[in-house]
This record gives C-alpha cells, sequence and structure tokens, in this order.
C-alpha cells in the first residue's frame, strides 16, 4: 500500500475533478426540470439554497468549497451545480406525471422559485420510452408552440424535439423518446441537451453588447480615420500635439471599451464553444420532415456569435491602429522637437562665439585699463623720487610700460585659464 505522506496535497483534489460533475442516472419515462440563474462571481447567498435543501430533505450539507451536490428529495433527485457566474438546479422526477411536465413537487416549487439570481435559463424535459404511441406532427402540436426541430442522436437509440421557444408558463421544453438507452446514457443525453439550452442563452449574453459597441466602435473609427488623415499634411509642432492629444483621448476611450466587453465576449467564446461540442457529441441524424436541431443552430445561434467575434475582433483591431498612429504621430513630433532643438543649440553656439569674442575684447580693454593706472602709479612714485635729486621718471615710465603690460597679460590669462579648469570639471 502506498505511504499517503508522500503523495502531492493537491493530487486527490485533481484527480477528483473529473468526476466533480457526474450525469444523472434517468431511467424512463422521467420528468426534467432545470434551472440556471446568473449570481455572478462573489455572491455570497449563491449557496444558502442548497443548505436550505439539505435541511428539508433531512441531509447534511456538502462541505463548504463543494460545487457540486446531489440531493434526494423523497423519490425526486435535486443536483445543484455551481458554476463560474451562474448556479443550475436540475430535478428529476421519476414517471410520466400524466400529460404534465414539470418535476417539481409543491414543497420543490417554492424552494426553486426562491432562487437567488437572474433567471437565464428555465427547461422542462419530458423523457418517454418508446412504447409510447409514435408522434405526429399533430401530437407535436400539442407539445410546442413554435417549428418543431427533431434529430435522432445516440446512433438512432433515441429521438428528440424541441422548439427553442419560451411557452406561456415561462419554460423551454424539450421531449425525448427512449428507444434504446441505458440509464447512464440516458443521464449523459439529458445533460448535454441541457447544457445546449444553458450554454446558448449564455452564450448570447454578449449580443445586445455587441450590437451596441459596433455603433460605438464605428464613431472612433471615423475619428482615428480623420487624425491619420491629418497627419499627411505638413503642420506645426503645435498642431501635432493637438492631434496627439486627440489621439490619446482616442485610444483610453478604445481600451476602456476594450476592458469592459473582453470578460463578457471572451465568456461568448467559451460558451459556443461547449454548444458546439453538446452537438456534435449528439450523433444526429434525420428525422423525414423535421430539421435537424444542429443545422437549426447552424443558421440561427452561430451568426449571432460571428456577430460577437467579429466585434471583439474589430476592438483589438482599433486599439492596434491607434497605438500604430501613436507611434507614428509621436515619432514625427520627436523629429520636429530634435529639429527645434538642433536650430535652438545653433544659436546658442552662435551666441556663445560672439560672447567669447565680446570677452575677448574686453579682457584686451581690461589688460590696458589696468597697465595705465599702474603705469601712472609708477610715474606718480618716480616723480616723487625727483625730489631727492634723481629725475627717473621718464627712463623709469618707459621701462615699467612693457613689464607692466605683459604681467598685466599674463595675469589676465591666467585667471581665464582658472576659470576654464573648474567648468569643466
Amino acid at each position: 500500500m502506498l505511504d499517503p505522506s508522500r503523495d502531492h496535497p493537491l493530487r486527490r483534489i485533481l484527480n477528483d475533478e473529473v468526476h466533480a460533475r457526474p450525469p444523472l442516472r434517468c431511467q424512463s419515462p422521467a420528468r426534467i426540470t432545470h434551472f440556471a440563474l446568473m449570481t455572478g462571481e462573489d455572491r455570497p447567498d449563491a449557496r444558502d439554497p442548497l443548505e436550505v435543501l439539505c435541511e428539508m430533505a433531512g441531509k447534511r450539507p456538502p462541505p463548504l468549497d463543494a460545487r457540486y451536490a446531489l440531493v434526494e428529495f423523497g423519490p425526486v433527485t435535486v443536483k445543484w451545480e455551481r458554476h463560474t457566474e451562474f448556479v443550475s438546479v436540475t430535478i428529476v422526477a421519476p414517471g410520466d406525471g400524466g400529460d404534465g411536465w414539470s418535476a417539481l413537487t409543491p414543497e420543490l416549487e417554492s424552494w426553486a422559485y426562491g432562487l437567488p439570481g437572474v433567471r437565464l435559463v428555465a427547461v422542462h424535459l419530458r423523457l418517454e420510452p418508446d412504447s409510447e404511441t409514435p408522434h405526429t406532427a399533430e401530437s407535436l402540436a400539442t407539445h410546442f408552440s413554435g417549428e418543431v426541430l427533431g434529430s435522432f442522436v445516440n446512433g438512432m437509440d433515441a429521438l428528440v424535439w424541441t422548439d427553442f421557444r419560451i411557452g406561456r408558463d415561462g419554460y423551454t421544453r424539450w421531449l425525448v423518446r427512449d428507444v434504446k438507452l441505458t440509464p447512464p446514457r440516458a443521464g449523459r443525453l439529458v445533460q448535454r441537451l441541457l447544457e445546449i439550452e444553458t450554454y446558448r442563452i449564455a452564450a448570447l449574453l454578449a449580443l445586445p453588447m455587441a450590437r451596441e459597441t459596433a455603433s460605438q466602435l464605428g464613431a472612433m473609427e471615423r475619428k482615428l480615420s480623420d487624425i491619420v488623415a491629418s497627419t499627411v499634411s505638413d503642420r506645426r509642432s503645435e498642431e501635432e500635439a493637438v492631434l496627439l492629444d486627440r489621439l490619446t483621448r482616442l485610444a483610453a476611450e478604445a481600451e476602456g471599451q476594450l476592458n469592459l466587453n473582453r470578460y463578457r465576449f471572451n465568456a461568448s467564446t467559451a460558451y459556443a464553444e461547449l454548444v458546439e461540442r453538446r452537438i456534435q457529441e449528439l450523433r444526429e441524424d434525420r428525422i423525414e420532415g423535421l430539421q435537424r436541431i444542429g443545422v437549426f443552430l447552424a443558421r440561427r445561434f452561430r451568426p449571432a456569435m460571428r456577430t460577437c467575434e467579429t466585434v471583439a475582433r474589430r476592438q483589438a483591431d482599433l486599439v492596434d491602429g491607434i497605438a500604430r498612429a501613436s507611434s507614428m504621430l509621436r515619432t514625427r513630433v520627436d523629429v520636429q522637437l530634435a529639429g527645434q532643438n538642433a536650430d535652438l543649440l545653433r544659436s546658442m553656439d552662435e551666441r556663445t562665439g560672439a560672447q567669447l569674442r565680446m570677452q575677448e575684447a574686453v579682457e584686451g580693454l581690461s589688460i590696458f585699463a589696468i597697465s595705465y593706472y599702474v603705469i601712472g602709479l609708477i610715474k606718480f612714485l618716480l616723480e616723487g623720487v625727483g625730489v631727492f635729486g634723481l629725475h627717473l621718471e621718464k627712463p623709469g615710465t618707459a621701462i615699467a610700460v612693457p613689464l607692466v603690460l605683459g604681467f598685466a597679460w599674463y595675469s589676465v590669462r591666467k585667471v581665464r585659464r582658472r576659470i576654464r579648469k573648474n567648468a569643466r570639471t
């Protein structure tokens, strides 16, 4: 025997995931009522009805993290499932109930109608044995109000009819004739049909959003075309900046719309894939005189999904187009700014050269001014020495002139070099 202490902590949970939602066993005749209610991903009261049902049936409620529960309520079986954004409840009652379709007892009816959330799907499904009288167009018209669709399914082992219409009682109806199904196969067939109905409606939740978004996308695409057309002509940098601001605002609007619709469109795609897969699993064959269920959905359901997919692609293309236009316009603005900066640097260089020449001229004048005052002081000094009988002012002044000029030039040059050295460091 294996030592469980060496198992990965998630081994059992991951292994049991494939058994998390087993189909019900259905023995004909039977009546099945199914609900799907939108609760969102974080509705805290979504589990409350399950605990109430377990209390009514005298059963122990499942763990808090359970996403599936099967409750026996006398002869009636109730299956509760928690999906990502909705809760589904399937009620199976044995027997044909006469001409009735509902599997709800009075107690379960009160419980089911009090389920939290917004009702998305309500279905009655009737599973009848092959021993009953074969259906004709007239007998089917007593069960359905619209155009009846039908198919042989599961390798001719069952027949299925529906009209995909909501009846006066608020339920859509499916009629299944069991030719030679075992209870497990009948349960899997019933689950496929209920999932087709549930996922079909869940996928179509994106259609109104897609239609509304399409008109908004048209306006934004025209704005983008106008901005791109405006960038073709040569414009001043101020005008380019205005265009870039308009483009930035458009990008924010498009990105906000994309984020608003992303979850719904992605969920719609996932639900539509599940519908397609369930239809393939039916393995339909034609009933003479009736349109197959898969053909009907291919003509009515798939175009709606194509609309959603097209709008989702248009949104992504618009965001990409805005990004390309922004990059192009930003490049043009950067090039213009680089040219302006180059012109500014050339202008600064010219002004610096002029200032340098002026500075050199001022330095030359400064040398002469300093030398003039120093020589004047020397001359006064030599004239004072003449009191003692020494007349040196003329030769002394003549000698002092080149010496003072050289010393002044050397001193100014040294100071200028020191200033330049400090500026570099």
